[in-house]
């Protein structure tokens, strides 16, 4: 049973993650000016590139789990560990059938078995997985930045993220200062005027059939009211609110520009990542580069 829903889970976190790819390629592709070769084929190497990286993990997640489930083993059941004595040899491991071990005990046995090799694949799992990962994703960013002049300036992890990263942008590059409440008003009320330029982009988790104009519109107020996580489409707004192009910074693939139309000499840059936290991915904001102190 568990294992069915680890592969549920999986199916599922699978199929979010792939909707959310094609999201950010429609971003992509509609950046793209008319014309613009070189754009047209930077955009198709980032395109093709996202989408082998998001098929290679997801086939590794498969076959890590596939591989999670042939490490349970069962105990014995019909062997005892008789205590030392003279006349037995040490460590001899004899079967004795006038003491079976009940099937209650042996289910309770088995069942603390499977729990304790459970916890332990976690605690690799977590290790290996994400803290590795986090590490190598994070120093991979520190070091472009690096060479920017820049550095990573974190943001807190509470669903908010893009917007206080983007209110701290506005601060640091000198435009007019706008407090997360007022970046998630405004997103959705541009998000309710342009329904049409959004909607194609925005489907149900369960169906991933299109938004109803109910679904979009309960999507507008939890942009304006709750701390849902903004992503591509909220980037797409904000670009386009703030009239700035916004420069993600990433560990995996060139950084990529939302809003290229606009004037560069006020550029919000984000640094988008992956592994950061187990929740999910995360956006943080830039500052001038820093150098630390030697204790």
């Amino acid at each position: 049973m568990a294992e069915e829903n680890a592969e549920e889970l999986l199916a599922q976190k699978h199929k979010e993650e792939r909707k959310q790819l094609q999201a950010k390629i429609q971003v992509l592709k509609k950046s793209i000016c008319k014309g613009d070769k070189k754009k047209k084929r930077e955009i198709t190497e980032e395109i093709s590139h996202l989408e082998s990286e998001l098929n290679q993990r997801h086939e590794e997640e498969i076959t890590n789990l596939n591989l999670s489930k042939l490490t349970v083993s069962e105990l014995p059941t019909e062997t005892i560990i008789l205590p030392e004595d003279n006349d037995i040899n040490d460590s001899v491991n004899v079967p004795v059938r006038s003491q079976k071990i009940s099937k209650a005990q042996r289910r309770r046995d088995k069942k603390a078995s499977a729990e304790r090799e459970r916890n332990e694949r976690i605690i690799e799992q977590e290790a290996l997985n994400v803290f590795g990962k986090r590490s190598i994703e994070t120093q991979t960013i520190k070091q472009i930045l690096s060479e920017n002049d820049l550095m990573i300036y974190e943001i807190p992890s509470d669903g908010h993220c893009l917007y206080n990263a983007v209110a701290h942008q506005l601060k640091t590059i000198g435009e007019i200062p706008l407090s997360l409440h007022d970046l998630r008003q405004k997103t959705a009320g541009y998000l309710r005027e342009n329904i049409d330029d959004f909607l194609p982009f925005l489907s149900n988790n369960d169906t991933d059939e299109l938004f109803s104009f109910e679904q979009y519109e309960k999507y507008c107020d939890n942009v304006a009211s709750t701390s849902a996580w903004g992503g591509d489409v909220e980037l797409q707004v904000l670009s386009r609110i703030l009239q700035c192009p916004i420069e993600i910074i990433q560990a995996i693939g060139k950084p990529y520009i939302i809003g290229s139309e606009f004037s560069a000499h006020k550029k919000i840059i984000l640094t988008y990542h992956r592994h950061l936290y187990e929740l999910g991915a995360h956006y943080n904001s830039v500052t001038k580069f820093i150098k630390e102190e030697d204790s």
